[in-house]
């Protein structure tokens, strides 16, 4: 329950304490940038995200740039700023409604590469769905929340995103209270460009966003109709604990939307935890499409969940992402949608 409001109202709190009635737990959670931090370990949560949480909002942009040179390439400070350039004109440049920065003409890569990869994704899948699913939509990893608006685009319910990263939390938190986005986006090196954006999402009234653990997620079991999980598996500890996680939270008859490029590395899963890619020697020769659909397939494999079946597979989806304005990767992700039985 919410224990005080520090700053806001009932209706819209941006900063004030949470305290967990449970008698095995009593923690007290904050709520920050009307983001309500609720980890099994929040000291770890906020020492890891100290950065994002104390980066300034208020800086001239000349002022900003200065900081960005003088901390220079591989700081903790141009990592936070190239992953908020990746993903927040991926999941907004293309809902631009109007904007202060100068916007360059689409050259022969632009054209190739455009935003909106993740929410092109995950229409894809949703307009596959045989029903629409009843209850809460839940949005895993959720990063500026560019899904979580898109989710709520197409079911009637209220929809919750969650993520790890604040920084990308507090972009999508801002789009909440303000229909605003600002961020800074790549150009080459430290070199950024201050974007300003308005956007109209609909359904922003029943969207949330909370910082929480995709792996330990504060919810009862059967809670929602449809969980999204686009490019989460392989950022993860454990990739098969998460699927468990989802079975565990859907209702009977929700349904999963899940992607994945299997980009592993061991820095963000370890390497016994990677569903294929190693062990080529195995029945699926390490292929890591093949080992997620047995997974979702009852009895193909030990480790195959029950209820939680595969219904529909596409194995080559396109996703951009933008590196900087002269750098592009581009994936082909492996999007599935599966259901609880």
């Amino acid at each position: 329950m919410v224990a005080s409001v520090l700053q806001g109202d009932a209706n819209e709190i941006t900063f004030g304490l949470i305290h967990c009635q449970h008698d095995s737990c009593r923690m007290e959670y904050p709520i920050i940038d009307g983001i309500p931090v609720i980890h099994s370990n929040v000291r770890g949560q906020i020492d890891a995200y100290l950065l994002h949480l104390i980066a300034r909002e208020d800086l001239p942009a000349e002022i900003e740039s200065l900081i960005s040179d003088a901390a220079g390439p591989g700081s903790a400070y141009d990592s936070m700023k190239q992953t908020m350039s990746s993903y927040v004109w991926d999941h907004y440049e293309d809902r631009e409604q109007g904007s202060t920065g100068a916007v360059q003409p689409a050259t022969s890569i632009e054209s190739k590469h455009q935003p909106g990869s993740a929410s092109r994704c995950l229409n894809q899948a949703l307009d596959l769905l045989q029903h629409q699913p009843e209850g809460l939509s839940l949005d895993l990893g959720c990063a500026a929340g560019g899904t979580t608006f898109t989710l709520a685009e197409k079911m009637p319910g209220l929809v919750l995103g969650v993520d790890l990263n604040l920084s990308l939390l507090r972009v999508a938190a801002r789009v909440l209270r303000e229909g605003r986005v600002v961020y800074p986006m790549r150009q080459g090196g430290v070199v950024y460009e201050r974007r300003e954006i308005s956007v109209m999402p609909q359904g922003g009234d029943r969207v949330d966003f909370w910082c929480c653990d995709a792996l330990c997620l504060p919810f009862s079991a059967e809670t929602f109709g449809v969980v999204s999980a686009l490019n989460v598996l392989d950022c993860v500890s454990s990739p098969l604990k998460l699927l468990q996680e989802v079975e565990l939270f859907l209702v009977s008859d929700g349904v999963l939307a899940v992607c994945c490029p299997y980009d592993w590395s061991p820095a963000a899963t370890p390497v016994e935890g990677w569903l294929g890619g190693h062990s080529q020697r195995g029945g699926q020769q390490g292929d890591s499409a093949q080992i997620l659909e047995a997974i979702l397939t009852p009895d193909a494999l030990p480790a195959s969940l029950e209820r939680l079946k595969m219904m529909v597979s596409r194995p080559n989806v396109p996703w951009s992402v933008r590196v900087h304005s002269r750098s592009y990767a581009e994936y082909r992700v492996h999007l599935v949608l599966a259901g609880k039985t």
